[in-house]
């Protein structure tokens, strides 16, 4: 008993007392399931670090690996997990904690557990098991597809375009909102379009059965309907004894009830996250799961808050704080640091957006001449137009620098290409998949396509129909070839991943043919040949890659393969998570933070606020929220275009200005100071002899 109380203590041992609060709830001598768990980690608490000692707790403690649920919003976070896990066991149990840890299974995204679920249970609900997910992109050009076979693209009226319509259906499934509420509120534009809405999306799951292919959305709602029913939810709620999800704010209704039917009473159910950091309602998130959640079970779940704060300085976290206690709305939190200092948050008040760029750039500038790299230092902001400006002067100055949020690597075409051959491999009913690759062969249009895919649709065997049919006439040997690769691919002739090794093959002329920096591409496409390397399958591999895929091409990510330093500028969304020395915010005035578009109700106000206060718990050491006088709007007036003024964020309000250093670029000299201050003396006195003239 000595050595098991010595055991607990040293894997423990790193943690402050919270986090040992969060970590051994429900566990004792007796059990390891114990009552519905809260964590409430305010930023930077080391939530992380919690949740992995709580799954090797458990794990400790002889619950089942096996029967361990760990659901996160990325892939790489659920590896990171899953590290930490096995690293905190292996300081604990030595060489047996490679076998507990290999077990943990079941850890993942909600989307790449659905789908895994789904493959399982596919005959039980109506699905093939051979069923291929779309991306966006994809699932897009589909419900374009039905939207034109329903004539809506030749309405009088200008119908919603395809990525609108997509984002529509999107919002109503994730949000469990009826569609004229989704419409009224998140797309009025378009609400008189209601019926033919419905329709359209109607047409397009019609659409989706047929080519037996699922969307990200379907991943959710066929698994929550699943948790609907009971027999079939208490099956698979009773494979886990242990339910953990991270990042719990950013759930929407659909993932919140998978949860509740799953664990309909909370037991063995352990939600974490900060509903002061909830920032995804334009993907359907919704703040109340967070908010409600202890009150869903009988008792209430436990909560546990994690206060200390091990990122930022006390003057951050003071006026972080401050910023956030006036919220109407959240779980009471604090947070603290051991980590003193005397610099305040600066309120740097500058005349416009090009001052604004050149005081960022100084700013830089002097930290790395002091011996702070490129990379410890990023610029934040609103909306992904705001850095404009700066980005102009990076580049005039020669300062190199990556900006989060550009083309995404299964966005470029030549990967989609390649991606869509293997999907039409797996699944030959897969029309979008189909149609793209068609059209790569000499002589196919989008009408030889659409008779292909046909005469396909109508056979039992799609592909002994493909090769049937004859070959269009400026095709030449390109047919009999692609033919012949769809079915050694189809019938799975050469071992994964020698497939994809063929299909490059295959494809590497028409790369050629098709693209002028063909050399490029193919350097993604041999990255794309290593990644397929790390997967078991063609089938694991196109459902993950789909789900969770790499940051950007080759082409795209040039800047840091050629500079090993450089700045890092984002959107506070794509910055959530992450952490900086210096963190320098864009435009913190009202019109930008909260943005104009964002402040229709007051919960979408509140999520402005909150967006201010993940922007600025993202810095360690110096914070400067810029306050341009003036800045160029896009868009966002009736009046077009323009320059406007406007002042400081009304989330930051003049009783707490205590908390920041407000200052002003340029300084001018005391000389210049002195005149101008002549000048206005002098003009103001002629104005006020010119009243009585």
């Amino acid at each position: 008993m000595e050595l098991e109380l010595f055991v607990v203590a040293a894997h423990l041992a790193k943690l402050n007392a919270d986090q040992i609060r969060a970590v051994e709830h429900g566990v004792d001598a007796c059990k390891t399931v114990g009552a519905p768990l809260l964590i409430i980690a305010g930023a930077g608490t080391g939530k992380t670090n919690a949740l992995a000692h709580r799954v090797a707790h458990l794990i400790l403690h002889d619950a089942d690996p096996r029967r361990i649920l760990l659901m996160t919003f990325s892939r790489r976070a659920a590896g990171e997990l899953t590290s930490r896990v096995r690293r905190i066991c292996a300081e604990t149990l030595g060489a047996k904690a490679g076998v507990l840890a290999d077990a943990l299974a079941w850890a993942g995204t909600f989307h790449g557990i659905g789908a895994r679920l789904l493959r399982e249970y596919a005959q039980i609900i109506g699905l093939d098991p051979d069923f291929t997910i779309h991306d966006r992109e994809d699932s897009a050009d589909l419900i374009n597809l039905a939207r034109h076979d329903l004539g809506f693209s030749k309405t009088e009226k200008r119908f919603p375009a395809k990525g609108t319509c997509l984002a529509i259906y999107s919002r109503a499934v994730n949000g469990q909102a009826p569609l004229d509420e989704v419409l009224g509120k998140n797309f009025p534009w378009c609400a008189g379009w209601s019926e033919e809405l419905k329709k359209l999306f109607a047409a397009y799951v019609e659409a989706k059965q047929a080519h037996n292919v699922l969307d990200y959305d379907d991943l959710l709602l066929y698994w929550a309907q699943m948790a609907g029913e009971q027999e079939l939810a208490r099956e698979i709620g009773g494979r886990f004894d242990h339910i953990l999800v991270d990042e719990y704010q950013d759930t929407n209704r659909l993932q919140s009830s998978i949860l509740t039917g799953l664990k309909p009473d909370g037991r063995g159910l352990t939600v974490v996250g900060d509903d002061a950091q909830s920032i995804y309602a334009f993907r359907a998130a919704d703040v109340r799961n967070i908010l409600d959640f202890p009150r869903q079970f009988a008792p209430p779940a436990r909560i546990v808050t994690l206060e200390r704060n091990y990122r930022s300085t006390r003057p951050i976290l003071a006026a972080a704080n401050g910023v956030i206690a006036l919220a109407s709305e959240g779980f009471a939190k604090n947070l603290w640091t051991e980590r003193l200092s005397t610099e305040k948050p600066r309120l740097v008040a500058v005349r416009d957006e090009t001052d604004q760029a050149n005081y960022i750039v100084e700013q830089v500038l002097a930290a790395r001449e002091a011996g702070e790299r490129l990379k410890a230092q990023a610029v934040l902001f609103r909306a992904s137009h705001h850095s404009g400006p700066l980005e102009i002067e990076l580049t005039r100055r020669n300062i190199p620098f990556v900006k989060f949020g550009g083309l995404k690597f299964l966005d470029s075409a030549h990967v989609k290409d390649i991606l869509a051959l293997l999907r039409f491999a797996q699944n030959p009913r897969d029309r979008v998949a189909g149609f793209r690759l068609l059209q790569l062969l000499p002589g196919v249009g989008p009408t030889s396509a659409r008779k292909t895919l046909d005469a396909m649709a109508e056979a039992a065997e799609p592909l002994a129909a493909l090769g049937a049919l004859k070959a269009p006439p400026r095709a030449g040997d390109c047919w009999a070839d692609f033919v012949a690769l769809l079915q050694d691919l189809r019938g799975g002739k050469g071992p994964w991943p020698s497939e994809l090794f063929a299909a490059r093959t295959w494809y590497q002329p028409h790369l050629e043919r098709l693209y002028e920096d063909f050399a490029t591409r193919a350097l993604d496409l041999a990255q794309l040949e290593q990644i397929a390397s790390t997967y078991p399958s063609r089938e694991k591999f196109l459902t993950e890659l789909t789900l969770d895929p790499p940051d950007a091409t080759s082409a795209e990510a040039g800047i840091p393969l050629r500079d090993e330093d450089y700045l890092i500028l984002s959107t506070i969304h794509s910055a959530k998570g992450q952490e900086w020395k210096s963190v320098f915010l864009l435009n913190v005035v009202d019109g930008c933070i909260p943005s104009d578009l964002a402040t229709g109700a007051a919960a979408e106000i509140e999520e402005e606020r909150r967006l201010l206060y993940v922007a600025m718990t993202r810095a360690k050491d110096q914070l400067h929220l810029m306050v341009p006088q003036r800045f160029f709007t896009h868009g966002q007036h009736p009046q077009g275009d323009r320059h406007v003024y406007a002042g400081r964020s009304r989330f930051i309000p003049a009783d707490l200005a205590p908390l920041f250093e407000a200052t002003s670029w340029p300084r001018a000299s005391p000389e210049t100071a002195s005149a101008m201050a002549a000048a206005r003396k002098l003009d103001l006195g002629a104005r006020m002899r010119g009243m009585w003239r």
